[in-house]
């Protein structure tokens, strides 16, 4: 199914995530900062309010220190292999996050392709992950505003940005419809 081989793909790319730090806003090196520590993170997830299928998570940075989540969330659905790819196509990295800062994403979960119908899968669980070695938070499909289950077929998520409204921007912007990704 070519939609597993994607999300096993990213799921390759996602373990080596932190190994191309990006330029740090705090005047420290990327390369310096330290991966933040699970326990001062809040990771959330909820549905967006415009759109079917798509959530919005973010992660806040509770310490008193910049530190590195990965650029990428590793967000995977169930017991489904794979994670869902990034938009814009980027390599995973690592990204600063600010004391007490919030990023967002969002992540649509199934594509208008015309095999979706088909080939999507349901399931009950969404689990993100914000540093890959973290165990990361699952959320339940019920309270992501799916009580039936969330549909999957070739998953999409933003790589973080600064506002909630810029994830989604950026998510309509690399996707046509409700889900088919750009040509």
């Amino acid at each position: 199914m070519r939609a597993c081989s994607r999300l096993v793909t990213a799921t390759a790319v996602a373990v080596t995530a932190l190994a191309a730090p990006v330029a740090a806003s705090s005047g420290v090196s990327a390369a310096t900062l330290p991966r933040c520590a699970e326990k001062d993170l809040t990771l959330r997830a909820e549905p967006s309010d415009g759109s079917d299928g798509v959530l919005k998570l973010s992660v806040r940075n509770d310490s008193g220190r910049a530190c590195l989540v990965d650029r990428v969330p590793t967000v995977t659905y169930g017991d489904l292999d794979g994670a869902a790819l990034p938009v814009p196509a980027v390599p995973h990295a690592g990204r600063e996050l600010a004391a007490h800062t919030t990023v967002y994403a969002a992540v649509r979960s199934l594509s208008d392709a015309k095999d979706a119908e088909d080939e999507a899968r349901t399931v009950l669980t969404v689990h993100v992950v914000t540093v890959p070695d973290h165990d990361g938070r699952t959320f339940q499909a019920l309270k992501l505003g799916a009580p039936a289950g969330v549909r999957v077929y070739e998953p999409v998520t933003t790589v973080w940005q600064p506002s909630a409204r810029r994830a989604e921007t950026v998510l309509e912007e690399q996707t046509t419809g409700r889900g088919t990704i750009a040509a």
